[in-house]
């Protein structure tokens, strides 16, 4: 077992575009196109409108991925019209939702849906929307994963990586600016990244689509 798992990470390190080899952080931001990723969630299939769109008030479960707004234990506070997520996660880690209208709305636009979080303003303030905090959390640990942003107006969002016992891998902020894919590689091929909280400051607010994840099977 010891030796499949050897073979899997030096797969996967071998697939690993350069930029990524050089990054020194625990958490590397790559070009999303470099990952080979096997799961892809949108938000085609659910109910939607246009702007405010269709309310979610609470976790949404796909499969291999659960989307919450933070995890049990840190404390959901705000910056202005955006939240913040502070705090250390429990062990296990374990998703919440927010409060009714805190929560998600699900935004068709352009023929495809995508998800925004709500700020503390609540649903369906256009103040509040696309400023709220999103979590993921994997069924599977990961080592990679890619999405996109939408709507960004030259701010920036920030990317908490954390483990299945609640420790935090690392922090990343990222601009944005219209629609941005962002890719991110675990350090060494980790498979240690069970979850993931998105927030952000963008003057426009952010909203969410095309998560991928899932790294090729292990080896027999």
């Amino acid at each position: 077992m010891c030796y499949a798992m050897s073979m899997l990470r030096a797969l996967l390190l071998a697939c690993l575009p350069l930029p990524a080899l050089a990054c020194e952080t625990p958490v590397c931001a790559v070009d999303p196109n470099t990952l080979t990723l096997t799961e892809l969630i949108t938000f085609d299939d659910m109910p939607s409108g246009w702007d405010p769109g269709y309310l979610v008030d609470e976790l949404l479960s796909f499969p291999g991925a659960v989307f919450a707004e933070r995890f049990a234990g840190q404390t959901l506070g705000n910056n202005g019209d955006f939240d913040t997520v502070t705090g250390a996660a429990f062990s296990p880690l374990t998703p919440l939702p927010g409060k009714p209208g805190e929560m998600f709305s699900v935004v068709n636009m352009s023929g495809t849906n995508i998800l925004n979080g709500y700020g503390p303003a609540g649903f369906p303030r256009v103040h509040a929307q696309g400023e709220g905090a999103i979590a993921v959390m994997f069924n599977v640990d990961q080592p990679a994963l890619a999405f996109q942003l939408l709507g960004g107006e030259s701010g920036y969002a920030n990317v908490q990586f954390l483990r299945r016992d609640g420790s935090v891998i690392h922090d990343l902020n990222v601009d944005t600016s219209g629609t941005v894919s962002l890719g991110f590689w675990r350090q060494g091929g980790e498979p240690d990244i069970a979850g993931i909280v998105i927030t952000n400051m963008d003057p426009q607010g952010l909203a969410l689509d095309n998560l991928r994840f899932g790294p090729p099977p292990q080896l027999g």
